[in-house]
């Protein structure tokens, strides 16, 4: 990759929380940034410590989008490298696209790091398979509606008509309602798999498993009303699965001839 100086801004995914998530390329913009702004309340501090001790912090959570915006235009157009570093993956629930659109309107070039998300995060602690052969082929990945509305079209009883793998950002703290609706949808049951993931491969992670009829209950015991996913689906404690195909003796496929029985 050529210096990454110069006209050009970088919005970095940071991972879950593990500072070892964390990819090559995303460390080293870290390393190399003058100024960063992070996301302070979802982002692990210790990442930080991989930034030059010269770099200029600015925590994302106590400013507006009108100062971000100051902050990543002025520090570029000073020949400064700044990255805009976000929580888990910049693709999902991050604002990015608000961001990118106004700094390309000043001809600042942008670029997205990927990161690893916090639902792949969580699989990773549970050693799940969110997509399981003769279970389910489909992962939802939404939000409930708060003080940021969702489209009519995605309310949860409708998404829940899938019976597929779901998993909930920014909602936990509406466990209750959200069980609700999700058996509104008339294919989850109280005995349906459920599981909270407080902080996903951080040290002090949380798991609470349950099914749709408890779930809400043990979250609440848990004392658990922010930073967590919700994720919902037969593939938590599946009671039977389908063995993959691609790697069935019998299966041929472009890479290996199948045996004959």
């Amino acid at each position: 990759m050529t210096s990454s100086k110069g006209n050009t801004v970088y919005f970095v995914g940071s991972g879950p929380g593990d500072p070892e998530l964390i990819t090559l390329k995303a460390l080293r913009l870290l390393q190399e940034a003058d100024v960063i702004v992070y996301s302070g309340s979802l982002l692990n501090p210790k990442l930080l410590q991989y930034a030059k001790k010269d770099a200029q912090l600015h925590d994302a959570a106590a400013i507006d989008r009108e100062r971000i915006y100051e902050i990543l235009r002025d520090s570029t157009k000073q020949g400064k490298l700044a990255i805009r570093f976000h929580d888990g993956d910049p693709g999902l629930f991050s604002a990015i696209r608000e961001q990118i659109d106004r700094l390309e309107k000043d001809g600042i070039e942008c670029r997205v790091v990927p990161g690893i998300t916090a639902i792949l995060g969580a699989a990773s602690a549970m050693n799940l398979e969110l997509t399981l052969p003769g279970v389910t082929q489909t992962l939802i990945i939404t939000r409930a509606e708060s003080r940021t509305p969702v489209p009519k079209r995605e309310e949860i009883a409708e998404l829940a008509k899938h019976g597929s793998t779901m998993a909930f950002y920014l909602s936990v703290h509406m466990i209750s309602g959200i069980v609700d609706e999700l058996l509104k949808g008339g294919v989850y049951t109280k005995q349906t798999p459920a599981a909270v993931v407080y902080r996903a491969t951080w040290e002090d992670q949380k798991i609470v498993l349950g099914t749709l009829g408890d779930i809400a209950a043990k979250t609440r015991q848990a004392r658990i009303v922010k930073t967590a996913l919700i994720i919902v689906g037969d593939v938590i404690a599946p009671k039977t699965y389908e063995y993959s195909k691609v790697y069935d003796p019998g299966f041929t496929h472009g890479y290996r001839k199948g045996k004959e029985e």
